[in-house]
């Protein structure tokens, strides 16, 4: 089952106030950025969160899962807890880098 459009929605609309937020569709599931950081996965109305260290205190408790075959594990969010949320995004997006940007082919070096 392949995340909804309201889930997307619901998901942007409880990490508001986090700074610049958009997502974007890629292979039917969505990366949420923040400040065009990717901060959040979300699969199959799922949000899940790198398990890295500066989470690893809050997200204790959290159940895992690997969102797609060949992924890592990741933290499952409880999006519900909007404080959680915006706490784990805060924690985050300061140290998480900006995507590299992708050149076109027919560009020259």
């Amino acid at each position: 089952m392949a995340t909804t459009q309201d889930f997307i929605e619901f998901v942007c609309d409880q990490i508001r106030g986090s700074g610049m937020i958009r997502y974007r569709k890629m292979f039917g599931e969505y990366m949420v950025y923040v400040n065009d950081k990717p901060i959040l996965l979300v699969c199959d109305n799922t949000v899940y969160v790198k398990q890295l260290d500066a989470v690893s205190s809050l997200m204790k408790h959290a159940d895992t899962a690997v969102p797609y075959a060949g992924a890592k594990e990741h933290y499952i969010l409880d999006i519900e807890n909007r404080t959680l949320a915006v706490q784990i995004v805060e924690i985050l997006e300061p140290i998480t880098a900006l995507p590299k940007s992708k050149r076109k082919s027919n560009q020259r070096v």
